[in-house]
């Protein structure tokens, strides 16, 4: 495995840090205002994503950073579609009252999982079918955004569970126990993906 000191444990967690911040400082009431505190969040979280794994994007010799952003942002849009038709096609409600709701939600989704990924790989199609589809993790940096990407999705799919059951709470609409999900799955994934950093640096330190 070929070492990338830009890729060192330390800057990843960094980075990390960064992105946890960026989302911690952006939330609101997701309960009592939906619309405005998911409209915040993606606002604050897909810039600071973008901004920061810009830096660690593969292409280094071939693309600039302000290529790679922009890469992200185009990323961070085509997710927000893909994002918003499967949840619709798994029946997220639709209607005029639903459909901010929904867009928000769709571009935060897409700050958790194509955006880092935009950033760094591009259009890469074998790199994305490689971390995505086969999970076949080489880099540092493959851990660090596909663990998290996967916590984001799972994290929405079980926060969806409560959302059926007639107890009529405030926190079953769409999409605030979805959203709730998706950012401790997204957390979650971000601790466990520096702990396979760290593993993967010492065996190969170990290797070298």
């Amino acid at each position: 495995m070929k070492k990338n000191k830009n890729f060192s444990p330390s800057k990843l967690l960094l980075s990390h840090l960064v992105c946890g911040i960026g989302l911690a400082s952006s939330f609101y009431n997701l309960i009592d205002y939906p619309l405005q505190t998911l409209c915040l969040l993606w606002l604050v979280q897909a810039p600071v994503v973008i901004l920061v794994y810009s830096f660690f994007r593969k292409d280094k010799n071939q693309s600039s950073y302000l290529k790679a952003v922009a890469r992200g942002l185009l990323g961070l849009l085509v997710g927000a579609v893909v994002n918003a038709l499967g949840a619709i096609a798994l029946g997220a409600p639709v209607g005029s009252r639903y459909i901010l709701r929904t867009l928000n939600w769709s571009l935060l989704m897409s700050a958790f999982t194509f955006a880092p990924a935009a950033s760094v790989y591009g259009s890469s199609w074998v790199d994305w079918h490689r971390i995505f589809a086969n999970t076949k993790l080489i880099e540092s940096i493959d851990y660090m955004i596909c663990i998290p990407a996967y916590g984001a999705v799972i994290g929405a799919w079980f926060g969806a569970w409560p959302m059926p059951l007639d107890w009529e709470r405030t926190w079953q609409e769409w999409p605030i126990c979805v959203t709730y999900g998706a950012i401790m799955g997204y957390l979650v994934g971000m601790l466990a993906s520096f702990g396979f950093v760290v593993r993967v640096s010492r065996r190969r330190v170990k290797g070298d």
